[in-house]
């Protein structure tokens, strides 16, 4: 299993509901690397996309522990066990988490690599991510060329887990 995510150089990832930055070459990234397979996310993840409809040419799981929400176009699932279920019948490497912060916690014990838009800069996020650079559990297998979308620079680094989660 994966995830991919874009957080700040303190490892935050969102602020007020919403992404850090706007940055056309993460979403691109994004929709490229995750086309095809299988996305996890919580419901509020779900809600802050466009009119909220699910990805396209992706399997949307959401996560939510509200029993009356049935959105059209995902599979829903009631708790980490409940998806940890469903997700068995999908190949590992074709599963990315892709947010919110809590959905991140609770499935990064069960990821093997981070795909990680590092954004260079502190956004004053409200919500952060664990940080891989200072986990014995991670290392960073690789890092992309320096980019700039609208002043922002940012860089594509992927982390391995070399340390299963205690």
């Amino acid at each position: 299993m994966n995830l991919i995510v874009a957080a700040d150089e303190c490892w935050g990832i969102g602020k007020n509901g919403g992404l850090l930055a706007h940055l056309p070459g993460d979403m691109k990234y994004f929709r490229t690397t995750t086309k095809g397979k299988t996305v996890v996310m919580g419901r509020r993840t779900l809600e802050s996309f466009p009119e909220g409809k699910p990805l396209k040419n992706r399997t949307n799981i959401v996560l939510t522990k509200n029993r009356e929400y049935r959105p059209e176009g995902v599979i829903i699932c009631h708790d980490r066990e409940e998806a940890l279920g469903l997700l068995s019948r999908y190949e590992p490497e074709d599963i990315f988490i892709i947010g919110g912060g809590m959905i991140y916690r609770e499935f990064l014990p069960y990821c093997k690599k981070a795909y990680v838009t590092h954004i260079y800069g502190d956004f004053r996020a409200d919500t952060d991510f664990p940080n891989l650079d200072a986990s014995e559990e991670w290392k960073l297998a690789s890092a992309g060329e320096r980019q700039e979308d609208g002043g922002i620079s940012y860089e594509f680094r992927i982390y391995e887990r070399i340390k299963e989660a205690e």
